[in-house]
Formats: structure tokens, sequence, C-alpha cells
């Protein structure tokens, strides 16, 4: 059964092409790290400060080519963790049926944070114990 998350840290770094964001469970005290892109980051940072640029954004475009094709977002989930990359899916409701879409967590993370209201993370619990070591 999957674990829902939150986004609760992301670290962006000027001086490494890698930044951080920290998963938090909601209903516990489980958190973990993933490594991602700065793009990503700085699209992610941007979507939970909420600030608007004058043009969608990639991930704002997303979000809207799905809505605008009958699809409702539901929510992401990282399902899986092989020789340390994790994967996820963006889950996708349209004429009653759910919709997953391979994605890298990242890209699930900036388009969850780029829906309003933001839509829910959930980690498999397998990928949770092995992320968190319990």
């Amino acid at each position: 059964m999957p674990v829902q998350m939150q986004l609760s840290r992301i670290i962006i770094s000027d001086i490494n092409p890698q930044q951080i964001i920290y998963l938090k469970e909601l209903d516990g005290d489980r958190q973990f790290p993933i490594l991602i892109g700065e793009c990503e980051a700085q699209s992610i940072n941007m979507g939970v400060k909420r600030l608007s640029s004058p043009r969608p954004r990639t991930h704002e475009l997303l979000v809207r080519a799905i809505e605008q094709m009958g699809g409702d977002l539901d929510s992401i989930v990282i399902s899986e963790l092989r020789d340390h990359v994790y994967f996820a899916q963006l889950r996708v409701k349209r004429d009653g049926e759910l919709i997953e879409i391979d994605s890298r967590p990242s890209d699930a993370i900036a388009v969850a944070v780029a829906c309003d209201p933001v839509l829910p993370i959930y980690v498999a619990e397998d990928v949770l114990e092995e992320s968190t070591g319990s």
C-alpha cells in the first residue's frame, strides 16, 4: 500500500549540478532525499511558491494539455527504486479509467505542485523502506 508523502524541503545549490528534494511521510516521521536536476528543482520551487510567469512553464503546459484532453490529474506514485534510480507514475483519470504515465519523480513532483490543489504524492512502502532504512 503506497504511503502518502509531502514535499518537505528543496535544496538548490549554485555550485552543485545536483539539487535535492526531501519527501516526508504525511502521518509519520520517515523522510528521504531524491537528487534531481537544476531545471526540475527550479520548476518545483516556483510551483511551491506559486510564482507566476507570463507564459506556461513546461510542467504547467503538461497539466493544461492533460486537462484539455479530458483527463483529471489524480496523484503521483514513486513506485520503484532500481540501481539507485527512482521511478514514478503520473496518475490521470480519463473516462473512468486510471492511466499511469511513466515519469521521473522530479517531473512528476513538478507537475503535482503545478496543480491547484497540489496533487497527492505517494511512495510504495518497499521503496520507502529501502530509502529510509526502516
